[in-house]
């Protein structure tokens, strides 16, 4: 496995392609976007992940090349690494992208080619959808899928540390696949199929989902018993042999909010209801809402109706750390549906999302001090390690009295907000 196509340089796309050709393997990225590929063949990345753009530029042109339309170059393996989103509104999965890359993977590769389905997809779906554009050309076909697993912020570490998940439609499929990941991880774990390789990535993002949901549902149960919902975690997490409790936050990303839609489908289209996957997503999903309207509410004890209010919101990724400039999934969507119920005043700032998607947001982009100054909320929605370094007293000496610090994550100093006088300070569950 000498030579790979990686075709879709998304995230999984281009991470992938930077560290198979770090570790010697001639790749061809192929992306359908011009832009993104005339970024890239600058060496410069369409997106943010850390040490993407160093290992870009150690690669290109060498042993990583990139082009908008997949070529008839000869390789061993076919990646694809294509979007498959779920539709807004009926949660239903679209493969026609993924169709599509088969298909032309078909249209443009030797039959002998080893196609790897590394794209999220429901249960079925690489059998179903890539195996039929497959067969409709070639004679026989080489088809493994291989979930991506890894998580933004560290995704080039992951994919030379984490175990590498493998199903073949038969042994040999199965065998040329770990051959290939086994160029960058240590350990490669078969499995018995397509399916099994599919439903094993939808329940590692299923149960991080689930777990992060009941750190929820235990602060907006403390929330109504006016208790500290960190205190309760931690407390109960202290030296006790059993699984951490989470604390409670955010839930984002294209993993995250996408992934039980897919399992619910899967699970529902073979007969069985799940009966806590949709419950967890729904709750993850109604905390963004219920936050901002606790701000509100909060902001309304403290100054009055918030009509005309100008308000400070920090963080528009869908997580803070480690770093991203990713915003599917981010919590900051669903609040300013909310906010917009009421005439406000909305600042807002991110060290990675462009000013110019704050603007399309009918958010006002500034720097963190413009946007203290003279406000009568600030509302923390990420944890970005660089805003609990910002200068506190200076920042909160330029609020309007009384004000309001709603921080999302607490990590701000609690007790140098209170010390700063007037300044009514409220968290997830909390105050």
């Amino acid at each position: 496995m000498n030579r790979v196509a990686v075709v879709g340089l998304g995230y999984a796309g281009l991470t992938l392609a930077v560290a198979l050709a770090r570790k010697g393997v001639t790749v061809f990225g192929y992306d359908r976007d011009p832009g993104v590929v005339a970024a890239l063949a600058t060496g410069r990345p369409h997106l943010f992940e850390p040490g993407i753009e160093e290992g870009l530029r150690e690669v290109l042109g060498d042993r990583l090349s990139v082009a908008a339309e997949l070529s008839r170059e000869p390789v061993d393996a076919a990646v694809l690494c294509v979007s498959t989103p779920v539709n807004s509104e009926t949660h239903q999965p679209e493969l026609e992208n993924l169709r599509a890359a088969a298909r032309r993977v078909a249209e443009t590769c030797a039959p002998d080619t080893l196609v790897v389905v590394r794209s999220t997809v429901p249960v079925g779906a690489t059998r179903r959808v890539v195996l039929p554009e497959l067969l409709g050309r070639w004679p026989r076909a080489r088809l493994a899928f291989c979930p991506e697993r890894t998580i933004q912020g560290q995704a080039l570490r992951e994919l030379e540390e984490l175990p590498q998940v493998v199903g073949g439609l038969d042994r040999e499929s199965r065998e040329a696949a770990a051959a290939l990941f086994a160029r960058l991880t240590p350990r490669v774990v078969p499995v018995s199929s397509l399916e099994a390789a599919e439903m094993i990535k939808l329940i590692n993002n299923c149960h991080t989902d689930l777990i992060y949901a009941f750190g929820n549902e235990v602060a907006l149960m403390a929330e109504r018993f006016g208790l500290d919902p960190l205190e309760l975690v931690h407390a109960a997490n202290i030296d006790y042999p059993r699984p951490d409790l989470s604390r409670p936050g955010f839930v984002g990303g294209s993993c995250l909010s996408k992934d039980p839609y897919l399992l619910l489908g899967s699970s529902r289209s073979a007969g069985y209801d799940p009966w806590l996957v949709e419950q967890a997503r729904g709750l993850n999903e109604h905390l963004p809402i219920h936050v901002a309207r606790r701000f509100l509410d909060l902001l309304r004890e403290t100054r009055g109706e918030p009509a005309g209010s100008r308000i400070l919101l920090l963080g528009f990724a869908y997580k803070g750390a480690p770093p991203t400039d990713d915003m599917r999934g981010a919590p900051v969507l669903a609040m300013l549906e909310v906010f917009r119920t009421a005439p406000l005043t909305l600042l807002g700032h991110d060290y990675l999302v462009a000013p110019e998607v704050l603007k399309r947001l009918g958010v006002t982009p500034c720097r963190p001090e413009e946007g203290f100054a003279g406000s009568d909320g600030v509302l923390i929605i990420t944890n970005h390690p660089e805003y609990a370094k910002l200068d506190l007293p200076r920042l909160l000496a330029s609020l309007r009295r009384p004000a309001l610090i709603y921080d999302c994550w607490r990590i701000l100093d609690e007790e140098g907000v209170r010390a700063a006088g007037q300044i009514r300070y409220a968290g997830i569950g909390y105050g």
